[in-house]
C-alpha cells in the first residue's frame, strides 16, 4: 500500500476517534443536570444562621434566683438614703431631691419631726424623719416597700435572718413582750437597718438611717 492510501487511512481513523469522544461527551451531559436539578437548593448563607420569628429572651425558672436578685426592681431604699435623697441632706434639699411636695412642718426649735409622701395617710407607712434640719432616718411599714438587702414587711425572723447571713444584733422590744429588734450596722456609710419583728415572729416595719435617730423606737414622739 502506498503513502497516500495511508495517509488517507490514519485521517480517518483520527476523524472517528473525534466523532466517538463528541458522542460520549454528549451523553453525559443530561445526567449531570439531572443530578443538579435534583438536589434542593442551598438556603442563603444569612438566613441559616438567623432564627425565623422573635425569640424570647432567656428567663430562669422560677424560684431559681437567689433572694439578693429577686429583689423588685423598682426598689429605691439604699443604706446611706432612699431614691435622690441622701442621709445629711438638709430639709430644701430632701424636698428638691424628692421631686414633689412631702407632707408635714418642720420643728421650729430644729427638734424632730417627719414629713412623708402625698399617698402616705401617716408617716408609720412611709416618713423621712429630720433632726437639726437634717436627713436621719426614713422609716415604713408599707407591704410593697423593700428594704436594702431584700426585707419586707411580713417576713419571718428566719426569712431575715436568710437575707443577712454577716450578722443581725438581736434586742428585744423595749415595749412590747416577745417583740424584738433586728440591727444591720454598715459601716461604709455608717447607718444601719433597723427591723421590728412582733410577738409572732413576723416583720411590722422597718427603718433606715444613722445613729442615735435609728434607734429612736417611739419616732420624733
Amino acid at each position: 500500500m502506498g503513502s497516500a492510501g495511508m495517509t488517507s487511512r490514519l485521517i480517518a481513523v483520527i476523524a472517528f476517534a473525534a466523532l466517538a469522544t463528541g458522542c460520549s461527551r454528549t451523553a453525559e451531559t443530561p445526567a449531570a443536570d439531572d443530578a443538579a436539578a435534583s438536589s434542593p437548593p442551598a438556603a442563603p448563607a444569612a438566613e441559616a444562621d438567623q432564627p425565623r420569628g422573635d425569640v424570647p429572651p432567656a428567663t430562669a425558672p422560677p424560684g431559681s434566683l437567689p433572694p439578693r436578685l429577686r429583689q423588685d426592681p423598682a426598689a429605691l431604699a439604699r443604706l446611706d438614703g432612699y431614691g435622690d435623697l441622701r442621709l445629711g441632706m438638709d430639709a430644701a434639699q430632701a424636698r428638691a431631691a424628692w421631686g414633689g411636695a412631702l407632707r408635714g412642718d418642720a420643728a421650729a426649735d430644729g427638734g424632730c419631726y417627719l414629713l412623708r409622701p402625698q399617698w402616705a395617710d401617716d408617716a408609720r407607712r412611709f416618713g423621712f424623719m429630720f433632726e437639726g434640719d437634717r436627713l436621719v432616718r426614713y422609716q415604713t411599714n408599707e407591704p410593697k416597700e423593700v428594704a436594702p438587702g431584700g426585707g419586707r414587711v411580713g417576713m419571718t425572723v428566719a426569712e431575715v435572718r436568710a437575707l443577712y447571713p454577716d450578722g443581725l444584733a438581736e434586742q428585744p422590744h423595749k415595749y412590747i413582750p416577745g417583740a424584738l429588734s433586728l440591727r444591720h450596722a454598715d459601716a461604709q456609710s455608717q447607718s444601719a437597718l433597723v427591723f421590728d419583728i412582733d410577738a409572732n415572729g413576723k416583720v411590722t416595719n422597718w427603718r433606715v438611717g444613722v445613729a442615735p435617730q435609728v434607734d429612736y423606737v417611739e419616732g420624733c414622739g
